[in-house]
């Protein structure tokens, strides 16, 4: 199966995808990330790094079976200035969907379009954005299924994102994935705002996928956390008491009761900006003790890098989350190589897609659908693979 990669940045989605994808074309504006995704895919001669305004029609080769684009969520996010699709950064995906216009003018539509973004591409604008998308798509005969997917059902980090896969006219959504009516498990009410914008042609072409649920997840986040590693650094006693400090009763609560259990407890903290009863804002530290990490971000900012808590012995000691500790919280083996840079390294983490939830929508709903199009035969056990094409 052959596929295109949009906004890669450190190639996670090509990681996801695994060995039977093989990618067409690659682009990411980011030197530093596309160094990552060249030495981790053997050069990728496929990526071009540059803006995705640069890229034309006749850069892709062939004709994919899916293209994949996560792009920016910077004017999207509850955290951003909120210009949406009109923004500098989240409106990139015009460029990138009249390249996919021009493909389809050419006869080479990919089969499938898999769309990834943050939860606030769904209300963003009163639902409008998420409409113009799905409008988009369906006036160039694509029938659109959004869905919400955490990351937290694959690996020990709360990561909810949207997901918004096309399928095009000669590619099929299994009969058994798609309900009459939306799970809200995948579909949250949320929805509703953009169905409300859609034109009579595009409420058609909304489909209500409803795949069955993966195995319970039995990783934590003590699983991914190193007590001691080279280079280090625990906060100084003063740091610690000064994170404690920023949390509120109910926090310090969770954190007396973790010491006095008397057992070793790994939680997360994150500092935000609060507002108190009389609307001033505070910085508030806030902890989490219940498996998860909190969803990586990037490193805009101090109170954008997650901490680690670490209680034991009686007592509580604190560091901020290594690189490698993020890349396994996004489903990257060990021998990935990361940017040498911390803050380069948070980046490329805090601004990819998690490899399980990939690996995962490919298996359960992408590759299934994508059989009319491509010659299968079964393996010696039974499994479907693809041919040689």
């Amino acid at each position: 199966m052959k596929f295109y990669e949009f906004f890669a940045g450190g190639g996670m989605v090509r990681e996801g995808l695994g060995a039977r994808w093989s990618c067409l074309f690659a682009n990411d504006w980011d030197d530093k990330k596309a160094a990552c995704y060249q030495t981790r895919f053997n050069g990728a001669s496929e990526l071009m790094v540059g803006s995705v305004e640069s890229v034309k029609a006749a850069d892709l080769p062939g004709q994919a079976d899916l293209a994949w684009a996560s792009f920016p969520c910077q004017d999207l996010s509850l955290a951003g200035a909120r210009g949406g699709l009109r923004g500098e950064r989240s409106g990139t995906f015009w460029p990138f969907w009249r390249l996919m216009e021009r493909l389809a003018k050419e006869g080479r539509a990919p089969g499938i379009i898999v769309l990834e973004n943050v939860l606030g591409a769904i209300t963003s604008h009163g639902g409008r954005d998420l409409a113009g998308i799905l409008e988009a798509m369906a006036t160039r005969g694509y029938r659109t299924a959004p869905m919400v997917i955490n990351a937290s059902m694959f690996l020990p980090q709360s990561r909810p994102r949207l997901f918004l896969i096309g399928f095009g006219p000669q590619a099929a959504p299994v009969a058994n994935l798609v309900a009459e009516s939306p799970n809200s498990l995948w579909h949250p009410e949320s929805f509703a705002l953009a169905k409300g914008f859609l034109s009579a042609k595009a409420g058609k072409s909304w489909i209500w996928l409803n795949p069955a649920p993966p195995e319970p997840r039995t990783l934590s986040l003590a699983d991914m956390i190193e007590t001691d590693f080279p280079g280090a650094r625990w906060h100084t006693r003063q740091e610690t008491d000064r994170l404690l400090s920023l949390m509120n009763p109910l926090h310090r609560d969770k954190v007396r009761h973790a010491i006095g259990s008397g057992e070793r407890i790994i939680g997360a903290v994150f500092k935000r900006t609060r507002k108190d009863k009389q609307g001033a804002s505070n910085q508030r530290a806030e902890v989490r003790f219940d498996g998860l990490a909190g969803c990586l971000r990037t490193p805009a900012g101090g109170s954008s890098r997650q901490i680690i808590l670490m209680v034991e012995g009686g007592q509580a000691r604190s560091r901020l989350l290594s690189p490698r500790e993020s890349a396994r919280l996004m489903g990257l083996p060990d021998d990935y190589n990361l940017p040498k840079r911390s803050q380069d390294a948070y980046r490329l983490t805090g601004d990819g897609v998690a490899a399980p939830v990939v690996r995962w929508l490919a298996q359960c709903c992408i590759e299934p659908s994508l059989r009319p199009l491509i010659p299968w035969k079964k393996g010696r056990a039974g499994h479907l693979k693809t041919a040689d094409r």
